[in-house]
């Protein structure tokens, strides 16, 4: 054992099948050395195995045939990073599929006990989005999964951002902005006087009362209609 820090992973008898499972299922692990006990021992006899060396997705690890005496449980788990539904899938499958548990938000147990968090990388950008309105959108998303759904995910908070930036923009926008120019020189060039601006998503209208129609008497007024469509950036 050469490193300077091992996880100690504490199993009933099973630590060598379990690490043959971690080694044939994650990227990057592989069983290592494998101790059998020199004497009889309070769960075992000689010649049983009694560590096991391997990695799980490059952390070293080391199980233990202690016996039954203690249990596993979520206050330690792996989280295993996935880069795609594809490979996030596999891995949930694996576990699930061989005995293991489903649990919440991304979280399920194997056959042993050991819990897992198989995290896409997509949901650690939604949840931790500089919008903090898309962050709660996708992070309650997050809480109403078991295994991470990173399209549903998306939809809810990126996606859905993205569509209310855009909607709420208005005036900010690049179009907008050019068309509250043009408003502003065709007031300049004919000397007239706001009354209304009529806006859509593809166009706006203007409402016009020429000056020297400001009098006593009542006030005539044109309106010029300007397709955003038209306009050139």
């Amino acid at each position: 054992m050469a490193n300077k820090n091992t996880i100690c992973l504490w199993y009933d008898g099973t630590a060598l099948d379990a690490a043959r499972f971690y080694a044939a299922t994650f990227p990057n692990s592989a069983v290592g050395a494998v101790m059998r006990a020199p004497g009889e021992y309070p769960s075992g006899k000689e010649g049983d195995v009694l560590t096991v060396e391997f990695t799980v997705a490059g952390i070293p690890c080391v199980g233990l045939n202690g016996g039954p005496a203690f249990k596993h449980n979520e206050a330690f788990s792996f989280q295993i990073a996935t880069d795609d539904q594809a490979e996030t899938d596999r891995l949930w499958n694996a576990i699930v599929g061989n005995g293991g548990q489903e649990s919440a938000c991304g979280w399920c147990k194997d056959k042993w006990g050991v819990s897992w968090q198989i995290t896409p990388r997509a949901l650690l950008a939604a949840v931790s989005d500089s919008d903090r309105a898309a962050a709660k959108r996708a992070f309650e998303a997050m809480m109403t999964m078991k295994k991470i759904d990173i399209a549903a995910i998306e939809r809810r908070g990126g996606a859905e951002a993205m569509f209310a930036r855009r909607t709420c923009q208005g005036p900010r926008s690049g179009r907008w902005r050019a068309a509250l120019r043009i408003c502003t020189v065709l007031l300049c060039r004919t000397l007239c006087f706001p009354r209304r601006l009529l806006f859509s998503r593809t166009s706006f209208q203007i409402l016009l009362t020429p000056a020297p129609c400001l009098n006593h008497t009542g006030m005539s007024s044109h309106r010029k209609r300007i397709s955003l469509d038209k306009l050139k950036f």
